[in-house]
Parts: C-alpha cells; sequence; structure tokens
C-alpha cells in the first residue's frame, strides 16, 4: 500500500530546528573520537563516523552508532520477558550505501537549487550530496537532476510563494539492472515546463536509468506525490526477486522498502514460518513482496491491499504468474478491516502494516478467531506492543517468537517480525 509514514526519521523529509552547520558540499567523512571504557575499566578511544552533512541534515539522528537503539531493544526484551520469550535476536546488516529508495525536496534558488530533507519542522532544505547512506548510484542521479535543473533554468518551489516548478524526487535503485527509476515531481499540470530537464536527464543518465517518471503535485500541502504519473521513457515497473520467488513489480506510486537487501531476509524469515501446503492469507500485501515471494510455499493465497499503485503493482506481477500459481491466488482490494473475513480459513496469516499497526478490525477477528499461526511483520514499535496486548488478551493467541531487525541504521526505528500461535 502507499505508505509513506512507514517510511522512519530518514525519509520523512524534515529535520532540526538546529541552525545550519556550514560546511562545504561533498567533504569527506569525519571521524569522532569518543571515549568508553572497556570490561577492565581501561579507558580507551574509537573513533565514530560523523557526518558532513550533520548538523543540520536530520537523515541519521544516531549517525556512528550502528546497533539498534537501546530504549528500543529495551521494549522489545521486556515484551519479550513478559511473554516467557528468550532474548530478542538482532539482525543487521549494511551501514553504507545500503538505501535502495530515496524522496529528497527540491528547494533553492534559480540556478542554485537544494536537494535534499527538510529541517525538522520547517520548509528549508540541507543539501545532501555524497550521502553515505545512499546507493551510490542515488547520489550520481541527485547530481545530474541538479545539474539539469540549473542548464534548463527550472526554478524551485516555494512553500511561501507556492511558485516554482521543481518540488520533488525520487529514485528508486533495481538491484538486477543496477539501473535507477527516477520521478522528477512537478508543480504543474503536464510535464511540458519540464521536458528540457528531463531530456538532459535521459540524456545524462543513459544506460544507469531504468525510467524517468512525471509526476505532478500542484496542491498547497505537505504532500510528495501526486495522483498521476507520466511516463517520459523506460518500463513500467522496477523488477525484485526476494529469497527466489515470483518477480515483484514496483511502479512509481507503489510504497517499497528503502533497504532491499536487510528486507529480503525478513522475507526469507517469513517463508520459514509458512508450513508446505499452507492455506495463507496476506493483509496490506501491497504489491506482493512477502506473498509473491512465499507462494511456492502455499497451496493458496489471498491478498489484500487498499492502496491503488499498489494494487497496480501486485496486477503486473500476478500477470507474469504461470497458470497453476495464478490460479493460488485471489486478491481482495479494501482495507484490512474491512477484508478481515479473508484470513477466516487461513492457517497461516500475514500482516505488515503501515507504523500505525493493524486495523481495530482485523485485531477483533485474529483474536476472537485466530488462525494456527499469525506472522506480524511491524514497523512502528509503539503500534507493535499496542496491538500484542490485544491479540492476546482473549487468551486465544500467544506470542512465540520475535525478532528485530535493524532495517534503518543510525535511526531509532526497528523492524519486527512476531510469531503468534494459537493457544
Amino acid at each position: 500500500m502507499n505508505r509513506i509514514a512507514k517510511e522512519p526519521t530518514y525519509s520523512s523529509l524534515h529535520a532540526s530546528q538546529r541552525r545550519p552547520h556550514h560546511r562545504r558540499a561533498g567533504k569527506a567523512t569525519r571521524y569522532t573520537p569518543q571515549l568508553i571504557i572497556n570490561s577492565a575499566s581501561v579507558l580507551i578511544t574509537r573513533a565514530l563516523p560523523s557526518c558532513p552533512h550533520r548538523p543540520p541534515c536530520p537523515g541519521c539522528p544516531r549517525f556512528g552508532e550502528p546497533d539498534v537503539a537501546s530504549p528500543v531493544i529495551g521494549a522489545l526484551r521486556d515484551l519479550a520477558r513478559t511473554h516467557g520469550l528468550p532474548d530478542v535476536p538482532v539482525v543487521s546488516g549494511k551501514t553504507a550505501g545500503f538505501r535502495h529508495r530515496a524522496r529528497l525536496a527540491i528547494r533553492g534558488r534559480l540556478g542554485s537549487p537544494k536537494v535534499g530533507l527538510f529541517e525538522l519542522n520547517t520548509h528549508r532544505v540541507v543539501h545532501i550530496p555524497n550521502c553515505s547512506v545512499h546507493h551510490p548510484l542515488i547520489n550520481r542521479v541527485t547530481a545530474v537532476v541538479r545539474r539539469a535543473l540549473v542548464d534548463a533554468g527550472v526554478t524551485s518551489y516555494s512553500e511561501a510563494a507556492h511558485l516554482g516548478l521543481a518540488r520533488y524526487l525520487q529514485v528508486v535503485i533495481e538491484r538486477s539492472s543496477q539501473s535507477a527509476q527516477v520521478v522528477l515531481v512537478g508543480s504543474c499540470a503536464t510535464p511540458e515546463p519540464l521536458a528540457a530537464c528531463l531530456d538532459l536527464i535521459r540524456a545524462q543518465l543513459g544506460s544507469e536509468l531504468h525510467s524517468l517518471w512525471f509526476n505532478s503535485n500542484c496542491e498547497r500541502s505537505n504532500t510528495i506525490l501526486g495522483p498521476g504519473f507520466q511516463n517520459w521513457c523506460g518500463p513500467a515497473a522496477v523488477i525484485e526477486r526476494f529469497a527466489g520467488g515470483a518477480p515483484v513489480y514496483f511502479p512509481p506510486g507503489a510504497f517499497g522498502q528503502s533497504n532491499l537487501d536487510l528486507f529480503e531476509r525478513i522475507v526469507e524469515h517469513v517463508r520459514e514460518e509458512i508450513p508446505a501446503g499452507a492455506r495463507v492469507a496476506e493483509f496490506y500485501a501491497g504489491v506482493g513482496t512477502i506473498g509473491l515471494s512465499v507462494l511456492d510455499r502455499a497451496s493458496e493465497i489471498r491478498m489484500n491491499e487498499v492502496s491503488a499503485q499498489s494494487l497496480h503493482g501486485l496486477e503486473l506481477g500476478l500477470a507474469q504468474l504461470g497458470a497453476a500459481d495464478r490460479a493460488k491466488v485471489s486478491v481482495v482490494p479494501g482495507t484490512a478491516g474491512a477484508a478481515r473475513l479473508a484470513g477466516s480459513e487461513a492457517d497461516v496469516v500475514i500482516a505488515d502494516p503501515p507504523r500505525k499497526g493493524l486495523d481495530a478490525e482485523l485485531t477483533e477477528q485474529l483474536s476472537e478467531q485466530p488462525p494456527a499461526r499469525f506472522v506480524y511483520v511491524s514497523c512502528g514499535l509503539e503500534s507493535f506492543v499496542d496491538d500484542t496486548a490485544r491479540l492476546v488478551s482473549g487468551d486465544k493467541l500467544r506470542l512465540a517468537a520475535l525478532t528485530a531487525y535493524n532495517l534503518v541504521p543510525f535511526t531509532d526505528h526497528v523492524e519486527t517480525v512476531a510469531r503468534f500461535e494459537r493457544v
């Protein structure tokens, strides 16, 4: 589904109130000594990396601290102890170049645009060239787009005046081709005012360009993407495969995870929770990232989603399946709460909701008529804790396993995979 709210601090596009810390763009990563005490109480010094964009960039508030934040892992351990579980394992991945997806704001003067993140609670953009957590091609695309904006004489959007053309940039990297799906969001109804800029982007990126899109957003709001996308060139969707499953299609308006390599390990985890031949229902299925990747484990699967863009991606993926696999899948559009009965005959129910957690109607259904197994992939710790209390309140489900994934390093975000079992 279209889950912008699911993204953690980094891609919220809002930043700190602190005054800008003026440093040259592209300056190399610095290292700040940190004093720590080892188990023998000997004072030693460890160098932690620091970022030339901080402050005021808000993207990585815990930059240089690769582990899950202590209060976060502490809350998960408390939850595990409450339910009689052992310590919570934490799975981590790369801490540099791990982001395959970015949404960046475009602001600034004519001839000198800034492409980056907003300072917190402002519309002041922090320019972040050569961001260390971005895939290198995202940084390359950002530089090419900035140059194209200058060469084509494109104005940047201003909230105060509600004037200017270029508003946002979205970049998604397709892993197999190492090419970029690029979306330029303009405050104009048609792409014609940006045509020269779009042509320059296409020419400069060449084979590194997967596809180029125009998105119209003329509203006076903080919404990043408008409802419609126009293809300037290239294929209709980025294609990914997870855990050896069926191809998954991501059109430019559909939700997708940014840390694909680590999310693939979450998909592998979910696969292991599905007995061969199980009847499966998946809520908040999106484009089918999990469902299509576990299809070979299931005898049938019902997939629920509400976002039109994600349903379009799911439709593209289903169209590529062979007849036997396609016959296993039924799609139930609408909210998870309205579609809750789709899981009534399932052996395994999977849910991967946005940060707000499960729809109340779905939580009630799962609590009162639980499946044999419920696999909950959560991106919101507070909502997950609340949902857990509600799910087990009827004494028909129990929390049986819990794993944490450090999906967005240097932030307070944590992704969890929980297994609930019928009592």
